[in-house]
């Protein structure tokens, strides 16, 4: 009798997700492209376990059990490609391959598709929770064929995340459901991430306060309402003593260039093409991408020298104002992702259940937090909620604080402070609640200079003006 499982790829990820699903009772079968690094595993962190390894794929194959289960944790992109090309001649009518890689939705759908015919199930998986979620639980976004679900469901119950509300995992939706909920669940954490590092910013430079008192705040923020993963992290990072030499805080030597993996890029691409509007997301990535033209910015400060204001008073006041702009900005940075998601629902047909997603995401995760309990009490409460802002919980919270977030806007813009993602979540709220926007006059523009004609709001359909007979080179024509 074979393996009952097959792991693809032995970086530590690989690895990690290896020994969880062996210390879970069950058999594993393991390959890498380069054999060294099977036989290094075999003779480190999985000897005497129930682990075999195999040099190619037809022997990797052959050592599972039918209907085999085959999880793959190589970089996405070309190598899943090359893996599946590889791995196709030897595999059968109902194996089941699942992708854990932070793959592009579309290349999921495509290699559906293709295996499809075959006979062959391809589920698309997120995987979050880094090295330390892949070894002792992650949260797990599979989707696909609910039957491969199926198949997978007891392995994946067992190695995911668990919290009161049961294990983190559930089958999110058919198709690419799973890679694409795992992409906005990396978009939202783009922009929480780039939040906090402006809280951090504001605090240390125009509230004045040292990285110890930094991390003391945060640590005390992350036992109330902005409990995270996210803000716990922080509170150790910011005054973390550099270890190669001096006792300076070890953030003052790390390079301000942020890299990117392409998920916050494709968030905001994906929101782009099916009409949704995620600014703290978008603010985030261009954040990441300003940082690293440290040429343009070095040659900038020289061109536009000035000081950062530091206040002098009220610094009790303003760290109360942080603290609730915070999360009033966190909020909208959620309701914008799963505006996202509900509307990718409808447009791909996933049959996404947003408080499962919420549900999956509240342990393992990277996003993981205190926010999310009350967001899925509000999708319980209306599954068809059009936004987060709308529930008269989550939105009665957020009114409360938003006078504090746009304090924190304004005094961030007085003291020469760039805050792009908390003044986009203020930007977006105010927006959202307008009844009327200034787009009436981006309408009368279109149809002046390309007669792209415009509806009115006092009579159906749609009408176009000749604006130029009623105009002169400088004004309207005087009246006679």
């Amino acid at each position: 009798m074979g393996q009952q499982v097959g792991l693809v790829g032995l970086a530590v990820m690989g690895e990690n997700l290896a020994l969880n699903v062996e210390r879970n009772g069950f058999s594993v079968a393991v390959y890498n492209r380069t054999a060294a690094k099977t036989d290094a595993f075999l003779r480190g962190r999985g000897r005497d376990r129930r682990f075999v390894g195999a040099h190619d794929a037809a022997g990797f194959v052959a050592a599972l059990e039918r209907p085999r289960r085959i999880v793959l944790m190589v970089k996405a992109g070309a190598p899943v490609d090359a893996m599946l090309a590889e791995l196709r001649p030897h595999l059968e009518p109902g194996d089941v391959v699942v992708d854990g890689g932070n793959s592009h939705w579309p290349d999921t759908d495509r290699r559906i598709a293709e295996l499809a015919p075959a006979g062959l199930s391809f589920v698309g998986m997120g995987v979050s929770g880094g090295e330390e979620g892949a070894l002792h639980g992650p949260s797990l976004m599979p989707g696909g064929d609910p039957a491969a679900y199926a198949a997978l469901e007891p392995i994946l119950t067992a190695i995911a995340a668990k919290t009161e509300s049961g294990p983190c995992v559930t089958h999110v939706g058919t198709g690419s459901a799973g890679h694409f909920v795992k992409m906005v669940h990396n978009g939202i954490e783009y922009g929480d991430m780039q939040l906090i590092a402006e809280t951090y910013d504001l605090l240390r430079h125009v509230v004045g306060c040292s990285t110890a008192e930094i991390a003391d705040l945060f640590a005390e923020w992350n036992r109330g309402e902005l409990q995270s993963y996210l803000i716990e992290i922080t509170a150790k990072v910011v005054n973390f003593r550099d270890d190669q030499g001096g006792r300076r805080p070890l953030i003052d030597r790390i390079a301000d260039a942020a890299g990117q993996k392409g998920t916050g890029k494709w968030t905001t691409l994906a929101a782009f093409d099916l009409g949704a509007v995620v600014p703290t997301i978008t603010a985030a990535v261009d954040a990441r991408l300003l940082s690293a033209m440290t040429d343009l910015r070095r040659q900038a400060a020289k061109a536009f020298p000035g000081r950062i204001a530091v206040l002098r008073s009220r610094r009790r006041a303003v760290v109360e104002q942080l603290r609730a702009a915070l999360f009033a900005a966190k909020v909208c940075s959620y309701a914008q992702g799963f505006d996202l998601l509900r509307r990718a629902s409808a447009a791909h047909g996933y049959g996404l259940r947003l408080d499962e997603i919420c549900r999956i995401w509240t342990g393992g995760c990277i996003i993981r937090a205190t926010l999310l309990a009350g967001f899925r009490a509000a999708f319980q409460r209306g599954p068809a909620l059009p936004n987060l802002l709308l529930d008269r919980d989550i939105g009665g919270a957020v009114k409360k604080r938003v006078p504090g977030l746009r304090e924190v806007v304004a005094l961030a813009a007085r003291a020469g402070v760039g805050t792009p993602a908390l003044a986009a979540s203020l930007a977006w709220f105010d927006g959202v609640r307008r009844l009327r926007l200034p787009t009436a006059l981006v309408q009368a523009q279109r149809d002046f200079f390309g007669a792209h004609t415009y509806e009115r709001t006092d009579r159906p359909g749609t009408f176009h003006t000749d604006w130029s007979g009623a105009m002169m080179p400088h004004g309207p024509r005087p009246r006679r």
